[in-house]
């Protein structure tokens, strides 16, 4: 992802790459003279890079363990930052992160790089005619083979992949996640260690339902890594699914659904809207505390498959706002943690980072 992510940096006209930053700062000289671009300056510290360089913002692709810490750098640094998701490793660390972004008033921006899609969009629109949403599906089938640390992960599918559906389901609804049922296994023939497939159910705000199953070790006749989608309402039901233009059919004369906005297309839309942002532009999607619910579903999925009974996602806030509490290191952070009443209501409280000086 950070070779893709130097790719969109360079494609885009409103940034330009001022530096890249590995532990290895061999494989960042590498992928820099892949990319055509071996003079731009590297290191292993990305505050201390940007400080030299001048850069006015850091765009985190680093792995999950590691975006509490680079991110909480950058920010108190004076960095707004655009991650890749999820926006931390546990929801513990992304309400760091949230509190870290109000202390600091900097913008955190989660690349939600799926949410990025003008079929998507046309398919939101066509939910919108619809009346009163009722159950929306998720199919999502595939079997790649990775090799590396998914085939050894607990709950693969879960926790790398099913956040992009989760977020999505979110957006398409304009609902929030109350509770979940889970079921995660695998099956006889999987070539992953954990549970390579699931399925979930999950109750959102206003009664709809939301429910998704998928499986990795799923050859033949596999879904578009978007997923295949379908959403039942009052008045009629839309697909999509995921590669092609959505459909729709209703039960009456339908209301116009109307123009349909282009997002750009996947990080290089992340990147445009950030950007915008950063020049005053709107909150963009994937803003961190719109975000964290969709890293919620994904930890109150699993808390479900593990327990075997519903979860409330209201308690695993709770109980990630207590770690996030107990193991913050930096005193104004924890006191912004400890000023909250509410997680929901905190993070129904949409922050703007200061555009970059």
């Amino acid at each position: 992802m950070g070779r893709a992510w130097l790719g969109a940096i360079r494609a885009e006209p409103g940034a330009e790459l001022a530096g890249v930053v590995d532990l290895d700062v061999d494989a960042a000289r590498r992928a820099l003279a892949d990319a055509g671009a071996p003079d731009v300056p590297v290191g292993t510290d990305a505050v201390a890079l940007a400080r030299e360089t001048g850069a006015r913002a850091v765009v985190d692709v680093t792995v999950p363990a590691a975006h509490h810490p680079v991110t909480t750098a950058a920010l108190v640094a004076g960095l707004p930052v655009l991650g890749e998701k999820p926006a931390a490793a546990t929801v513990a660390e992304a309400l760091s992160l949230v509190a870290a972004a109000e202390v600091t008033g900097q913008l955190f921006m989660v690349s939600q790089s799926r949410r990025y899609n003008r079929q998507l969009e046309a398919f939101r629109g066509q939910v919108r005619t619809l009346g009163r949403p009722g159950v929306l599906t998720t199919e999502f089938f595939k079997a790649p083979r990775f090799g590396g640390f998914r085939e050894a992960m607990a709950h693969p599918l879960l926790v790398d992949m099913a956040i992009h559906p989760f977020d999505t389901a979110r957006y398409l609804l304009d609902a929030e996640p109350v509770a979940v049922y889970c079921e995660s296994f695998n099956p006889a023939w999987s070539w992953y260690a954990g549970a390579a497939a699931a399925s979930a159910v999950f109750e959102m705000t206003g009664g709809v339902r939301y429910a998704y199953t998928g499986s990795w070790c799923s050859p033949g006749r596999e879904t578009s890594w978007n997923g295949s989608w379908r959403l039942s309402g009052e008045l009629g039901t839309a697909a999509w699914d995921g590669d092609h233009d959505p459909v729709v059919e209703h039960a009456s004369p339908p209301a116009a659904a109307g123009d349909v906005a282009d997002p750009g297309d996947g990080i290089a839309g992340a990147l445009a809207a950030f950007l915008a942002a950063l020049d005053g532009g709107p909150v963009p999607r994937g803003e961190v505390h719109e975000n964290v619910l969709s890293l919620a579903m994904v930890e109150a999925a699993v808390a479900s498959a593990t327990a075997g009974e519903r979860v409330l996602v209201d308690d695993v806030l709770e109980r990630a706002h207590a770690e996030a509490l107990a193991t913050e290191t930096r005193e104004d952070v924890r006191a912004r943690l400890a000023s909250w009443t509410s997680v929901r209501a905190a993070l129904d409280q949409v922050h703007r980072g200061a555009p970059a000086a």
